[in-house]
């Protein structure tokens, strides 16, 4: 064992693709895939979707069948990792939590098993799978892509007397809040195969047009992964700036809440904790009479 002096440039890209079926995910995640370069893994839970894009880049696949549960996403990735991949992608993690033997299935299926039909007791177990299987993305030394599929979220409202549904936007199919674990997520649109960053800490995509992705989009990202920039420390000092101008505790937290998330399992988790916790004393302190 040896360690080394920890260096920005070995910050790896976490990219979540979004879109619903037939946007053009996986050819994107290829296409992005070939301008970082490196040796390619691809893990395929879409029945060998991936061998027909064959001809846009070089890589080995993994055909994942079911179940789709954590522990074998997890073993998949672990595989590419002994393999020595420096990229992968996982295309998609939408079976890991709605597919047959995924998250909702099992939770399902332990709840009539061990709690008498209980989901929440359910959910005690199968939580820590899933975030296990969230760990191992974060922590991988490769770069990953993973795919979702999103559909469309509506609500019936009432317009002029009259009831009707109404399109609330593109909702991805995994666990909510699951975007807060990578760098870039790009939604896919179905028609024009556009993307359009819905979190971006790169700033390379925030305020862009909507663009079609490519080789050159994969250049870009590393070329930023590679300048210096570090993607946790940019975290934490955006998480310094909005705690300074917090107006209040229901401000605070949720900017807190989101800081640990993004900042977990890094050295700069506990930096933003010391600056919440300073932040919530000033703002808890009582007013001084006038």
């Amino acid at each position: 064992m040896k360690f080394e002096k920890a260096m920005r440039k070995k910050a790896k890209l976490r990219l979540a693709l979004t879109g619903p079926s037939g946007s053009g995910k996986t050819y994107s995640a290829l296409l992005v895939a070939k301008g970082i370069g490196g040796k390619l893994a691809f893990i395929d839970t879409e029945k060998g979707s991936a061998s027909l894009y064959s001809d846009v880049a070089d890589f080995d696949v993994l055909e994942l069948d079911p179940p789709f549960s954590p522990e074998r996403f997890i073993e998949a990735i672990k595989s590419a990792e002994d393999a020595g991949y420096e990229s992968l992608i996982i295309d998609s993690i939408t079976h890991e939590w709605g597919g047959v033997g995924g998250c909702l299935e099992l939770v399902d299926t332990i709840a009539k098993a061990k709690f008498r039909g209980n989901s929440w007791s359910a959910w005690s177990e199968m939580n820590p799978r899933h975030r296990l299987f969230l760990d191992a993305i974060l922590r991988s030394p490769m770069h990953i892509i993973a795919t979702m599929r999103s559909k469309t979220e509506t609500a019936q409202v009432e317009e002029n007397g009259r009831k009707k549904v109404a399109k609330l936007g593109m909702k991805s199919e995994q666990r909510d809040g699951v975007e807060y674990e990578f760098t870039t997520v790009l939604d896919i649109a179905h028609e024009t195969h556009h993307a359009i960053a819905s979190k971006d800490r790169t700033k390379l995509f925030s305020n862009s047009d909507p663009e079609i992705l490519s080789e050159d989009t994969g250049k870009r990202l590393l070329n930023w992964l590679e300048s210096g920039v570090n993607p946790h420390e940019e975290a934490l000092k955006q998480f310094v700036s909005d705690a300074e101008s917090a107006a209040g505790m229901d401000v605070l937290k949720p900017l807190f809440e989101e800081a640990w998330r993004t900042l977990r399992g890094t050295e700069y988790q506990a930096k933003a904790k010391d600056v919440y916790d300073i932040r919530k004393s000033e703002l808890e302190q009582p007013q001084s009479a006038a």
